[in-house]
């Protein structure tokens, strides 16, 4: 077992972008170009100094991750965008781009899904065995990863109960999946939708997408890891995946490593954007944890249920949800109103919890924009103005791409 970090000693980002032609924009199954070592191998993950480079589920993804917990999210920006170029450079020599945004706007998953066919194969062929990885909600999705370490259970409690309140509106900030097979989709984040549904053969794995309220490992490994092991076995007799990687809550509690990963963060246009929805939704987890926003008792007194309805008016409209039960909004500090917009929340907690902005001014400019102009996902639909042809789609994932490359805000 890894030594435990104490709350907040450390932070894990991982953002995962798709591959595409540099031409068509459509996806393209080369991620082994990139992921090569010095002698030409292909491997599952490559160091690049503070950031590493790996593979994903399918042949289109790679991810970008911090080399281990950072310190601080100061810099990171500009680490990943340094990579971002890299990585850029080296797909130019077979005419691909990475490609931002968490779900390709038409991507059709059966013909065009690849499984990583190399290191960790067998994990992945027993999943599309077991669920079968053609289609929307194992193929085309990518995500923000937020990695937060406890060091004991009293300090795995007091953050949970902080990560399962704040899930419920983190679209709101960050959507960024309206499109799907060249249409608009009902709901601004469809990449949660479908990722919703993408074990429903065995619901115990991702539950209500909010993770029960346990608060301890005990607790954790009662409710939630015995039960999906119980339920998966009798489909995975080799145990390939009775494993802490199973678990597909919107927050997996990781104690080989003493961390809980936080998934429901579509990846945004640029690493600029990424970091200051991470930045500000880990100041928040911070505040709840110290209790400077409400009590431990009132935080863990949310069942999975009333927060997943939460959940859904955010998956849906994003920022314009209506949040309208006091006691939630109360959970933020934000006392004697009765009703409010998610993006109005969201800009009550920049000020209560990031009053002084950010360290590094890229940083804090993108969060200005998402918190003024909503989450990427409403200006991607101002910038299409209805137009969903392939024509249409092109321009505006043409302009995200450049937003990647340069390090840029996408304005709709």
């Amino acid at each position: 077992m890894t030594k435990r970090l104490p709350l907040f000693g450390g932070y894990g980002v991982e953002l995962e972008y798709m591959i595409v032609d540099g031409k068509t924009l459509s996806v393209k199954p080369v991620a082994g170009h990139v992921l090569r070592d010095g002698e030409g191998a292909i491997q599952s993950e490559v160091e690049r100094g503070d950031i590493s480079w790996s593979n994903e589920l399918v042949l289109h993804v790679v991810e970008l991750k911090t080399n281990g917990p950072a310190p601080g999210l100061a810099g990171l920006a500009a680490k990943f965008q340094e990579s971002v170029r890299e990585i850029n450079g080296s797909l130019a020599e077979i005419g691909c781009r990475l490609m931002p945004g968490a779900m390709h706007p038409w991507m059709n998953p059966a013909v065009e899904m690849k499984l990583w066919p190399h290191e960790y194969s067998p994990v992945y062929e027993a999943y599309h065995r077991i669920f079968d990885c053609v289609g929307h909600g194992w193929s085309n999705l990518q995500s923000t990863h937020i990695n937060l370490p406890f060091r004991d259970d009293a300090e795995f409690g007091r953050l949970h109960a902080a990560i399962r309140v704040v899930l419920p509106i983190l679209p709101a900030l960050a959507a960024s999946s309206p499109v799907c097979e060249s249409k608009t989709m009902p709901n601004l984040d469809h990449r949660l939708e479908v990722y919703r549904f993408n074990s429903r053969r065995i619901p115990s794995i991702s539950g209500h997408v909010v993770p029960e309220p346990v608060f301890t490992e005990a607790d954790y490994d009662t409710h939630i890891f015995q039960r999906m092991y119980r339920d998966i076995a009798p489909h995975d007799p080799e145990g390939v995946l009775q494993d802490e990687f199973l678990n597909s809550r919107g927050a997996i509690a990781r104690f080989g490593r003493g961390t809980i990963e936080i998934r429901v963060i579509d990846i945004q246009e640029c690493p600029a954007a990424d970091l200051a929805v991470v930045e500000l939704t880990c100041e928040l987890v911070r505040a709840l944890t110290d209790g400077s926003l409400s009590s431990l008792a009132d935080q863990m007194s949310w069942s999975e249920v009333e927060l997943e309805k939460i959940l859904l008016a955010t998956i849906r409209d994003g920022g314009d949800a209506i949040l309208d039960d006091p006691r939630y909004l109360e959970l933020f500090g934000l006392s004697g109103v009765a009703r409010t917009t998610a993006l109005d929340l969201w800009r009550h907690v920049a000020e209560r919890v990031l009053p002084n902005g950010s360290a590094d001014p890229e940083v804090g400019a993108a969060r200005r924009v998402q918190l003024e102009e909503g989450c990427l996902a409403r200006r991607l639909v101002r910038s299409l103005g209805g137009e969903t042809s392939r024509e249409a789609l092109g321009r505006t994932w043409s302009r995200m791409c450049d937003c990647l490359e340069n390090g840029e805000m996408f304005r709709g």
